[in-house]
């Protein structure tokens, strides 16, 4: 698969949380592991272009299964030709991993999100808004009053996405499997 070169990658943007016919649901057996993998290395494209290594840019099919099946993985899809439907976003609900976690993480009333990729073309038009409020809403209903995400420091792009969204940072962190350290962002659910 070809890497889009950096001017053809979408920078972070506003959304529009009901523009895009989209449904949200659960993760089912059945549901294409190869598709999702294949989608996160197409979102994480614009990080990988400038040089930082995250895992769900460059991670197997194995791993990505590995990934949805310790969490409670969100799904996105879109109508596509004869009615077909095809993924154009992913999101991970309190992944668990066989790592150290942030300390942030591991508080009482703490939810957060990983595996968090939509389809390039498709950025800006409310997918990624969906697959979020997907999140805090059952994050809420299992009793967190917090939602926190990890994400790369130095992608200032998508920094200023998620402090639009009234995340705040609360900590860095370097994971093992990672060529930058990250930052810990949270905020009120």
């Amino acid at each position: 698969m070809d890497k889009p070169k950096p001017s053809q990658v979408p920078p972070y943007i506003e959304t529009k949380p009901d523009q895009a016919p989209v449904t949200v649901r659960r993760f089912l057996t059945g549901d294409s592991i190869e598709e999702i993998t294949h989608l996160l290395h197409r979102a994480y494209a614009r990080q990988k272009a400038i040089g930082l290594d995250p895992l769900a840019g460059r991670q197997d099919y194995a791993r990505t299964l590995d990934r949805v099946l310790n969490s409670e993985c969100y799904l996105a899809f879109m109508n596509h030709e004869q009615d077909n439907q095809r993924i154009v976003g992913v999101i991970l609900l309190n992944e668990h991993e066989r790592v150290t976690f942030p300390e942030y993480f591991l508080r009482e009333g703490v939810a957060h999100f990983a595996m968090f990729g939509v389809d390039p073309t498709l950025q800006a038009i409310g997918v990624g808004t969906k697959l979020l409020n997907t999140c805090v809403h059952r994050a809420k209903d299992l009793g967190n009053t917090q939602m926190a995400l990890s994400m790369a420091k130095p992608d200032a792009a998508l920094l200023r996405y998620y402090e639009r969204r009234g995340y705040e940072q609360v900590q860095e962190w370097q994971w093992p499997y990672t060529n930058y350290v990250s930052l810990i962002l949270a905020k009120d659910i």
